[in-house]
């Protein structure tokens, strides 16, 4: 067996994992962390959670469950700062990070794993000081992002690419959602695919699983006999809810005795926020207004509901590294349709569990949502097949994906500190050990 980290340093500078995901900059990457530590934590491994603190009443401290620890670092404004300008603030968050961790044994974490590349920066100068390993997720990519952009959004800045492509060059290991994501570390940043990991993120199967549809409707007051199209997520050209409400318009066009409700569930965020109310907007423009229900981000009690009371969850993002709700919504019960970009091919089964589709053209969105909901027997086979492919995403094999990984970052590391400083001589472990007891004020 691997060797396994007892305690582990987990950076996620730019978003918390305790923060409500769908608004904001909170996502899949929040769940992700969250779940991971749990899983983590369950098999022995101590998880502390370094973040940024976005409000004064954020206790500096958080026990998020035994084992995971979440500490809110004082890092800039709380109020108002946004992600671009985020940058500014690595050297007041790697400071914290750093004296922190000097307030402890020599060796007090074992290992440093860094989610999306802010993290990844502070993850390096860690790294370095405390002569650990680091494992960075990088989550999403600048250069994909890019080569991808949705119609009017923001390109990302080349500051983040370059950031990119060093910490693929510094990190002793690379996790990758997918192997597609693999296939474009190396193609973007020439990424050495000997140290990737491809690990796939998973769901809470215990909370996401088929239920009552009928009782799902009744709790948002959705009518029993709608076909009900739901998108979940933050309201951003990245994500493309736009595609989906004029795909939906198309077919109300055609049919406008049909009985059809697109039930957007989130928040304004990103290049979003700089027109909150353009989505209903459009809505209004396009005449399906009263056809389309807006809802608040939802807490996973109430989300679960909103998956099963849909009768296709449409993720037309325009990239994703995976795609979370794509799975919990198949744990749900639930048939997707989703774009045919990035880790969605892996996270939905093509005309199984799903369908994919390529490109974001109204036409061939409004085509395969006909196709679908004019399908009931097609469905109901989805419906079966969808959770029975999301039992195989659990975060237990995704802790398990992880923890493999970091039992290479410990080897690999080990082996180049033993080669480039040579047999430690009984010396030098003595002076080890004497700062051992110096830093636990042994000596005076």
């Amino acid at each position: 067996m691997s060797e396994r980290p007892r305690r582990i340093a987990v950076l996620s500078v730019h978003t918390s994992p305790l923060a409500q995901p769908g608004t904001g900059d909170a996502g899949g990457m929040n769940v992700y962390v969250l779940q991971t530590a749990l899983e983590l934590a369950r098999r022995n491994v101590e998880v502390e959670i370094f973040t940024r603190a976005t409000s004064s009443a954020d206790e500096p401290v958080v026990q998020a469950a035994p084992g995971v620890l979440v500490r809110n670092v004082v890092a800039g404004p709380f109020e108002g700062l946004d992600k671009h300008d985020l940058p500014t603030q690595l050297c007041p968050f790697s400071a914290e990070v750093l004296r922190q961790e000097a307030r402890q044994l020599p060796g007090y974490y074992d290992l440093i794993h860094s989610h999306y590349w802010l993290s990844g920066q502070v993850g390096v100068l860690a790294r370095d000081r405390w002569r650990v390993p680091q494992v960075h997720t990088a989550h999403t990519l600048a250069a994909v992002k890019n080569a991808y952009l949705a119609e009017g959004d923001s390109p990302e800045p080349a500051a983040r690419e370059v950031g990119e492509k060093q910490l693929t060059m510094e990190a002793d290991r690379l996790i990758a959602n997918t192997s597609d994501e693999a296939r474009q570390l190396a193609a973007y940043y020439g990424a050495d695919p000997d140290r990737i990991d491809v690990v796939l993120p998973g769901a809470d199967l215990t909370r996401y699983r088929p239920g009552d549809r009928a009782a799902a409707r009744a709790e948002f007051g959705l009518a029993a006999d709608e076909q009900i199209v739901a998108f979940v997520g933050r309201i951003q050209p990245l994500k493309a809810p736009d595609v989906l409400v004029r795909a939906a318009a198309e077919v109300l066009y055609a049919q406008p005795d049909r009985r059809l409700r697109v039930l957007i569930v989130g928040g304004p965020s990103g290049s979003g926020l700089e027109r909150p109310h353009a989505l209903m907007d459009l809505a209004a423009e396009l005449g399906i207004a009263d056809r389309v229900t807006f809802l608040p981000p939802q807490p996973p009690q109430r989300l679960v509901q909103v998956y099963r009371a849909a009768d296709l969850v449409a993720v037309p993002s325009y990239n994703e590294s995976f795609g979370l709700v794509a799975i919990e919504a198949q744990a749900a019960g639930t048939p997707v349709l989703a774009a045919h970009v990035g880790g969605l091919g892996t996270a939905v089964r093509d005309n199984r569990t799903g369908l994919l589709v390529d490109g974001h053209g109204t036409g061939d969105w409004a085509a395969a949502l006909r196709s679908l909901l004019d399908d009931p027997d097609r469905l109901r086979a989805m419906r079966a097949a969808a959770a029975e492919h999301a039992a195989g995403f659990s975060w237990a094999h995704t802790a398990d994906g992880l923890l493999d990984s970091y039992g290479r970052a410990l080897a690999g590391y080990r082996r180049a500190d033993s080669r480039a400083t040579g047999t430690v001589s009984a010396e030098s472990q003595a002076r080890s050990r004497a700062l051992w007891r110096r830093r636990a004020g042994v000596l005076h």
